[in-house]
């Protein structure tokens, strides 16, 4: 086309009329956006429906992309200088569309974790919450693999010819990819095994908090510093656990050291009293209680205080402990009986000390 071509009447007019036709569609994005999309967001939340708000949420923006794509094929339609049925042209817009489309299903399957619970909560399938994240994340998995053999199909890549070569690189794969899989059967082992799940406070020798996420490479713990800790998989399955959150009960146990010139009975009330103290409690629990003279110490006479609590939330554990640490003090003061302080004695023995200082002044 020449420039006298390009500037010409005819040209210009098609041209604008080609641009006004895509400015159309972003009119028509803008007004699907404000009014329809809108509505039926409102329904869904009327409705009170997991799985249609999450559709809606998920393909929002795709949705929006679309127009542009209508638009752009709208405007080539016109244009009579551009030939909207050229096989590049086509090809590009399909992509197009199949990424669009994938995109939604990927932000979908993000989503899902959610649905998965409600199917969970209204029938009888029980999907242990562990495997939840999972799942969610297998999704993605499965919509990005076949998008992108769509997309490769598109572009005239033979399928089959990539399998065969994967295959045939598969054994450096394995080896480059010892790790990953190493932490994905640690994952599979921790599913199975279910020492612990999402929710839960543990504690190993690579980290102590509560479980946030579990993925197929990883776990992410938060920790009581609230920083997130990420774990590899093959770790966790390879080192002991310890799961706070089984705990029925909570143990509080400490001693309590007395000075040595405490009466016999006095030491028996206090005992007495300290032990019906923590049986009356109503936040201890009765099974197991021990309130003992347990040890002779250098500095003054230890009692040993060994029982549970009913409760294993660590605030109320705190509560528990203080009110009943206070109580002891009132105790103790009420039979006038004195902690324990760390200390030394030295005796000297006067006549030894006299003969030395007379041998010294001979």
């Amino acid at each position: 086309m020449t420039w006298e071509e390009f500037i010409s009447y005819d040209h210009l007019y098609s041209l604008g009329i080609a641009i006004g036709i895509f400015l159309l569609f972003l009119v028509f994005r803008k007004l699907f956006t404000k009014f329809i999309f809108a509505g039926l967001k409102r329904f869904a939340n009327k409705t009170n429906s997991t799985l249609f708000s999450n559709v809606l949420l998920a393909f929002e923006k795709p949705v929006q992309w679309v127009f542009i794509i209508l638009g752009i094929y709208a405007a080539v339609y016109y244009y009579p200088e551009l030939n909207h049925e050229q096989a590049v042209f086509v090809k590009v817009l399909k992509i197009w569309m199949i990424l669009l489309v994938s995109w939604g299903l990927f932000k979908l399957a993000s989503t899902s974790s959610a649905i998965i619970r409600n199917i969970n909560e209204k029938t009888r399938i029980e999907i242990d919450e562990i495997l939840i994240p999972l799942l969610s994340r297998a999704l993605q998995v499965v919509v990005v693999a076949i998008s992108v053999t769509i997309v490769l199909n598109e572009l005239g890549y033979a399928i089959d010819g990539l399998v065969a070569g994967m295959g045939l690189g598969g054994l450096a794969i394995s080896l480059a990819a010892r790790d990953a899989l190493a932490n994905m059967f640690g994952g599979i082992v921790i599913i199975t095994e279910k020492p612990f799940g999402i929710g839960d406070w543990i504690l190993t020798p690579s980290v102590e908090g509560t479980v946030e996420d579990i993925t197929f490479r990883s776990t992410r713990v938060r920790t009581f510093a609230d920083a997130v800790v990420t774990v590899p998989n093959a770790t966790l399955a390879n080192e002991s656990i310890t799961n706070w959150s089984k705990m029925g009960k909570r143990r509080i146990t400490f001693n309590i050291r007395l000075t040595f010139d405490t009466p016999s009975k006095k030491l028996d009330r206090v005992v007495g009293e300290i032990r019906k103290l923590i049986e009356q409690h109503p936040e201890v629990h009765p099974e197991t209680i021990f309130v003992n003279v347990d040890f002779y110490k250098e500095d003054g006479i230890d009692i040993l205080l060994y029982f549970f609590t009913k409760t294993t939330d660590w605030g109320q554990w705190l509560g528990i402990k203080e009110d009943i640490n206070l109580k002891i003090l009132q105790i103790l003061e009420r039979e006038g009986v004195s902690f324990a302080v760390p200390s030394r004695r030295i005796y000297v023995d006067s006549e030894k000390e006299q003969i030395d200082l007379g041998n010294q002044e001979s």
